[in-house]
């Protein structure tokens, strides 16, 4: 079999090889896993919480060793591995301490016509879900998949990003230290071929986390079986800064949520809409405080290198773009990106109709633009294919100005944040994607609706049978009239 290296995006350095695993490889582990998925439901909630609880305990014994391989195979500074490591290790809990509660057997009621029977909602794992992560958020991103779909009762088979092969291995062995019975966690690794044969492989869900390019491919191959999905893709995402925000406040949360980890988060701010009567102490702000900001790989960085060497050539089009057509840069410019790195950019005036507004950056780059009014905001707040996430600063119009949002998630005076709640969904709309991980409704992604209806007191009129009376239709259609009449 055929390999291929991981690198340090720093220094070029090699961190391991990998296989890339062919279809016939991927068949081989998905049915592994299945046989795997069923002794891993059949535990129960408890025990697969008490395995799920003494996972987090172990990533968080060795989260410096985690945070190392973190930093050397994706770039990113300690600290933020490590803020990462923690967000995860918050989601495990959750995931496993809710999972009975949310996907147990409930009662419902049966109505009037059936009052004799006993009706009951439960969820069941579907068995193996395929889950196929970024690099970005090696760790916290997947995790969102991974760790509700073993609470929830499945088997799960992870292809990690060919940039970051290395942290899904350590994911996948760690939690083979407290679960060495069965392979109920696999790893398999490869490119663009290893995912697609994992979405053609008979699977009971996908689980996908990348660009909506790629989403697509994945939607398209899981149609051939009607395998189900859930597409977490890019955004456009935005801030809005009111009149009356908190303008310091705003302006490290902007310059945080749009350059931490090189700009290269899929919630990460990369358009600012300020009021008019706030935009030049929004932008000189900003502008300011990312001046202050500095690329590269030692401990005193501000963010590491870009991890996909690609990316560079869509930053330098976007700036390049937005320059020409009469942006004005008050921080860096062109000369910012220099391959691995890229300086901090802060761009204003930039026409909407450009690609550095329409499209996603993924980079360390932050366009401030001025609006007359909130309405404006909004309207050019939408006015991408994405919807992903927002971020609103005002006083006294938050929650106003976020239900106009058309996105799946938002932060009032605050960037991010419904990303370190446990119990908030995550996920967008359009462009962005559908389905959610995290919360009760990333528990229920993971488990399918089992409906029964069961007898409880037998009568002699039973409707669903050929023996009924005559009578008996006409009979019960009056009572319903009667009933509901207006």
């Amino acid at each position: 079999m055929s390999t291929f290296t991981s690198l340090n995006p720093a220094s070029g350095d090699t961190i391991a090889s990998f296989p890339i695993m062919d279809e016939r490889s991927v068949h081989t582990v998905v049915e592994d896993a299945r046989e795997a998925g069923g002794w891993w439901a059949q535990l129960g909630y408890a025990e697969r919480k008490a395995r799920l609880l003494k996972w987090r305990t172990i990533i968080v014994s060795r989260m410096d060793e985690l945070a190392e391989l973190m930093h050397r195979e994706g770039g990113k500074p300690l600290d933020d591995a490590l803020l990462e490591i923690t967000l995860t290790v918050e989601h495990i809990d959750w995931a496993a301490k809710h999972a009975a509660r949310v996907l147990g057997r409930k009662a419902v009621s049966p109505g009037l016509l059936l009052s004799n029977h006993g009706a009951s909602v439960r969820r069941v794992p579907y068995g193996v879900i395929g889950v196929i992560g970024p690099w970005n958020y090696p760790l916290f991103t997947p995790m969102g998949s991974i760790a509700y779909a073993l609470a929830a009762g499945n088997a799960v088979v992870f292809k990690p990003s060919e940039f970051t092969p290395a942290v899904g291995q350590w994911i996948t062995e760690s939690f083979g230290e407290v679960v060495p019975e069965r392979p109920v966690l696999q790893l398999i690794t490869g490119f663009g071929d290893t995912g697609a044969a994992l979405c053609a492989s008979g699977v009971d869900k996908l689980a996908f986390t990348g660009s909506s390019t790629t989403g697509q491919k994945v939607m398209a191959t899981c149609a051939q079986s009607l395998t189900p999905v859930l597409v977490e893709c890019g955004g456009k995402d935005v801030m809005i800064v009111d009149h009356d925000a908190d303008i310091e406040a705003a302006a490290q949360a902007a310059v945080w949520g749009g350059m931490a980890n090189a700009g290269q988060t899929c919630i990460g701010t990369e358009r600012v809409y300020a009021h008019a009567k706030v935009y030049d102490e929004v932008l000189g702000r900003i502008s300011a405080i990312a001046r202050d900001l500095s690329a590269g790989s030692g401990p005193d960085a501000s963010y590491g290198p870009m991890t996909m060497p690609s990316q560079l050539d869509v930053i330098r089009r976007h700036v390049d773009d937005a320059l020409t057509r009469g942006g004005t840069a008050t921080v860096g410019g062109r000369e910012s990106i220099k391959d691995p790195y890229v300086e901090p950019v802060v761009l204003s005036g930039v026409p909407e109709d450009s690609a550095a507004v329409q499209e996603e950056t993924f980079g360390p780059v932050l366009i401030v633009n001025k609006v007359a009014d909130i309405d404006e905001a909004i309207e050019r707040a939408n006015a991408t294919p994405y919807g992903l996430a927002a971020a609103v600063f005002s006083r006294a119009r938050g929650e106003e100005i976020v239900a106009r949002l058309r996105c799946g998630m938002a932060s009032i005076n605050s960037v991010i944040s419904f990303a370190g709640i446990p119990a908030l969904p995550f996920g967008g709309v359009g462009a962005s994607g559908f389905g959610r991980i995290h919360g009760e409704d990333g528990l229920r992604e993971f488990a399918r609706t089992q409906s029964v209806a069961k007898l409880r007191i037998p009568i002699p009129l039973v409707l669903t049978s050929f023996a009924r009376p005559k009578w008996a239709v006409k009979f019960t259609a009056g009572a319903v009239r009667r009933r509901f009449r207006g």
